[in-house]
Order: structure tokens, then sequence, then C-alpha cells
């Protein structure tokens, strides 16, 4: 079902069971090499060839830019089945984690800058749309130890209006295909903010509820600590319990000072 042979795929040969989902020996065995990183590793290959693709013969060449048109077709293409594979045959790994979104990004990037070095595209709008990328790429890192940025709708309506816009862009397009292709650009723009703006709002709200977390789970554990040390100084007598005491004064500092400093 995936694609690769069983010693490939690091597993034991199970087959997947009816209903298209793997039986759970086969989930519990994926490995690097599975269909969806398959996708991925094609994807990021696919970007060089697109490049020299779409530059062939000065980059003005309408059948090379179909042959790079192409070339990027099957990069969006692969790039709404392999994370679909992943989820859908429990294939996801560590490296399709990573290589993923920068397969994602490094395509969309290559044909933003391309197109904006042809002069096709004005670089204000390359600007805009990688500096988002970029962005939230980093605002993921940011909060990822609280918790993780879904996926919205509104994200995945940009991607699709992205790379809709810059296909047409690759393509030598004429009078009303022309001037279609700008108002999909603009449409592609304007989510492309939008989206930003809202992934930001979501990982503020979510750095705040994990630092939150966070200090309440530190003063749970200083009070249980509190709890447990008084109760040993009631059994100790007087002179243990005030020593006690001060070494339950400068842990309930420590914990003050560590929730500070997750802030």
């Amino acid at each position: 079902m995936t694609g690769v042979p069983a010693s490939a795929a690091g597993g034991s040969g199970a087959k997947p069971v009816r209903g298209g989902k793997l039986g759970t020996a086969a989930v519990n065995q994926a490995s690097l090499w599975n269909i969806a990183n398959i996708l991925t590793m094609v994807r990021l290959l696919l970007v060089p060839g697109f490049v020299l693709l779409l530059f062939h013969d000065g980059g003005y060449d309408p059948v090379w830019r179909a042959f790079a048109w192409a070339a990027f077709a099957v990069a969006m293409i692969t790039d709404l089945f392999d994370g679909h594979l992943a989820r859908a045959y429990n294939l996801v790994t560590d490296f399709g984690k990573i290589a993923d979104p920068i397969a994602d990004k490094a395509i969309m990037g290559a044909a933003l800058v391309s197109l904006s070095v042809l002069g096709d595209l004005p670089w204000w709008i390359t600007g805009v749309i990688l500096a988002r990328e970029l962005g939230i790429t980093l605002m993921r890192f940011w909060v990822i130890r609280h918790a993780v940025i879904p996926a919205s709708r509104g994200g995945k309506l940009k991607t699709l209006a992205q790379g809709t816009a810059a296909g047409m862009y690759v393509l030598v397009l004429t009078g009303p295909l022309a001037t279609l292709r700008f108002w999909v650009m603009m449409v592609a723009v304007v989510l492309t903010v939008v989206t930003g703006l809202d992934y930001v709002r979501q990982a503020v709200v979510l750095r705040r509820q994990g630092l939150a977390a966070e200090r309440a789970a530190a003063a749970e554990r200083t009070a249980e600590a509190l709890q447990a040390t008084a109760g040993a100084a009631a059994d100790a007598g007087p002179a243990a319990g005030a020593v006690v005491g001060a070494k339950d004064v400068h842990a309930a500092a420590e914990a003050r000072d560590a929730a500070e400093a997750e802030r």
C-alpha cells in the first residue's frame, strides 16, 4: 500500500488491514523509506530542476516555461499527498516533520524569487510572502514547547492561492489571463497577511496559556513539598522544624524564581 518493500520500510511485510489502514505492527515499524517521505524528497529534488527549467534559454522561452510549470505542478501535488499519506497510514517520522515544511517553502520560495529575478513578479510581493513564511516558522519554534499551532483552513486556502498564482506566473500568459493571474496573486497576498496575523494571535495565546500552566504546576509542586516537609518537621521536633522551615522558604523562593524565568 505504501509502495515500498517491507525490507526497505523496516517492517516484516505486514499488509494494510481492510479499509486502507495499516495494522499495528506496520504502524510501529514505519521508517525513513516510506512513500510519504519519498514524495517529500522528490519535491526537494524538483526545486533545482524547476529553477533550471525556468531559467533555460534566458527564462523567456514559452516551451521551457511550460516544462518548469509542469515541475512546479508536480511539486505542489506531492505536497497534497505526502502529508495525507503520512497521517492516514501512520508513516509520520522525525525526518518528515522537518523535511516536509522545508520542501513546501523551498519550492514556493524558489518560484517567487526566480519570477522576481526575471522581472515577472514585483519584489514586494515576494518579500511579503517570504517574510510571512519565515516569521510563522520562527513563531512555531517559539511556542513549540507549549503547544503546536494547527494548520487552519485559511492557511490551506492561502497555500492553494499562492500555488495557483505562482503557477500562472510561471506560464507565459497574455491578455485576460495575465490580468487574472495578477488578481489571483493579490488574493494570495491578502490571505498570506491575514492568516499570518491569525497565527501570531494563536501563538501569543498558546504561549500565555503554556506559561500559566507551568506556573500553576510549579506552585502545586511547591505546596506539596511544603506539606511533606511540614509533616516531617512536626515529627522531628521544634529544632528540626526550624531548620526544615528555612529550607522550605528557600525551596519556595527557588520555585517562584523558576516560574518567573519561564515568562
